[in-house]
């Protein structure tokens, strides 16, 4: 079955996720966390790209970003992909891929999804038990977002800067946000639709992408279509 091509229109964020190789590690040492952080603040200022949320993980990262150039996130990912590769093999001696192949993605719907999305990939730390507060892990936005640390990568969305209207009432909010529970649905239906490279949101969302992209976004019905026996037989 051909893969479905990429939907990334300007304006609408989307998670990546993206693998290393064979769940090798990609990232071995703070060198590493530092040096990928470094370029993706190079990259996404370069392919204008907002950063809202990351997080750095042994053998994967997460992202979440939204693309104001077309073609911008693509374009992103594959400098930061080679730039960062070059700079892995040379400190650890070694040659060959390090990515698992493509990135995998979701379209977010921005009021209803984009701050579940933000708190689903800060929180992936204490759901791998490496830490038992997200405010401990050093490589992920969870201290900027959640506990006002400055930062030049991380570009809060409008959807964060509703939450008050001073940063300190924003952060608060946040925090007391990411305390809570993140629902098993919600969880499931994050995963599902990033794997399968769908869009997160209502209907009307995935209705008014799928217009602007020309791409389908929502999974395809189950079972056969309607009159396949009558076309069969014909």
């Amino acid at each position: 079955m051909a893969r479905m091509k990429r939907a990334a229109p300007v304006g609408v964020p989307v998670h990546i996720l993206i693998r290393a190789n064979n769940r090798q590690a990609c990232f071995s040492a703070s060198g590493d966390y530092a040096a990928y952080l470094w370029w993706l603040r190079e990259y996404s200022e370069k392919y204008q790209l907002d950063v809202h949320a990351w997080v750095l993980l042994e053998n994967h990262l997460h992202l979440l970003c939204t693309p104001n150039l077309a073609g911008g996130l693509s374009q992103m990912i594959q400098a930061l992909g080679r730039q960062y590769v070059r700079f892995f093999n040379q400190q650890n001696q070694r040659t060959g891929t390090l990515w698992e192949g493509r990135y995998r993605s979701c379209l977010v719907q921005p009021e209803r999804y984009l701050l579940e999305m933000c708190r689903y990939i800060e929180l992936n730390p204490v759901r791998l038990e490496l830490v038992s507060h997200a405010a401990d892990y050093n490589w992920s936005s969870y201290q900027i977002n959640a506990n006002g640390k400055p930062s030049a990568l991380c570009m809060p969305h409008a959807e964060y800067s509703k939450l008050g209207a001073t940063k300190t009432e924003q952060t608060e909010k946040y925090f007391a946000f990411c305390e809570q529970n993140i629902g098993e649905e919600m969880l499931e239906e994050i995963r599902n639709s990033t794997n399968k490279g769908l869009a997160i949101g209502d209907e009307s969302f995935k209705i008014e992408v799928e217009k602007m992209t020309g791409r389908r976004v929502r999974p395809l019905k189950s079972g056969r279509p309607f009159g396949w026996r009558k076309n069969q037989n014909t």
